[in-house]
């Protein structure tokens, strides 16, 4: 179960506002592009479940030593989001980046990877194979990520083909206590937030911003 805080930042100005204020805290950034696989019939939606493949490229250091891409295949399954805390079964493992590409070129081909999460997705939902799957598109992700005061912020810029939204996720297991401290920090500091009502999945197959 991973449970995390999700705020949302209200305004680009209160995402600039932050991400200056965190800069002396900051570990990386990291560009990921979210890709959703469901049947036509929407057949993982309807039973709460998401599977998603995550393209990971952390920015350069240096021009001569760049990190290689990654690529990871996640199932997300009964998910709750109230009052800013999220709770979600969550399983995922790295498949080969290559091969993740393809896969969105020609989700059939899902059928072929050897992977474990995929093989829970079929013993679990009742799936043969992934032929009759299909690529239902995503969004991309600029993630700033800071160690503070003992939590690891999370803080996104999401591109929807709609619009952009800003958010605070950091993973606990003491979320009560670690919004209330994110929220205080946020208000001395005079920045827009609110408790996050949508995850990203549910903003993009939305078609509109919150």
């Amino acid at each position: 179960m991973e449970v995390e805080v999700k705020l949302r930042l209200l305004t680009s100005t209160a995402h600039l506002r932050l991400t200056t204020l965190l800069t002396q805290f900051h570990l990386k950034t990291v560009h990921q592009r979210n890709i959703f696989f469901d049947t036509p019939k929407n057949d993982l939606s309807l039973r709460r479940a998401v599977l998603r493949l995550r393209f990971l490229q952390n920015a350069a250091v240096s021009a001569a030593n760049p990190s290689p891409p990654r690529c990871i295949i996640s199932l997300k399954a009964k998910p709750t989001l109230s009052n800013g805390i999220s709770r979600v079964e969550e399983d995922e493992e790295e498949i080969d980046y290559e091969i993740g590409k393809e896969c969105v070129d020609s989700p059939s081909k899902l059928s072929a990877v050897g992977s474990r999460v995929l093989k829970r997705v079929k013993e679990e939902y009742g799936f043969q194979d992934f032929l009759d799957f299909v690529c239902l598109g995503g969004f991309e992700n600029i993630r700033n990520v800071y160690e503070w005061r003992g939590v690891k912020l999370e803080v996104d810029e999401t591109k929807y083909a709609f619009g952009k939204c800003y958010e605070i996720e950091c993973e606990t297991e003491e979320p009560e206590r670690v919004k209330t401290m994110i929220e205080e920090f946020l208000t001395v500091n005079k920045i827009e937030f609110s408790n996050s009502d949508m995850t990203k999945f549910g903003v993009f197959r939305s078609g509109k911003l919150p």
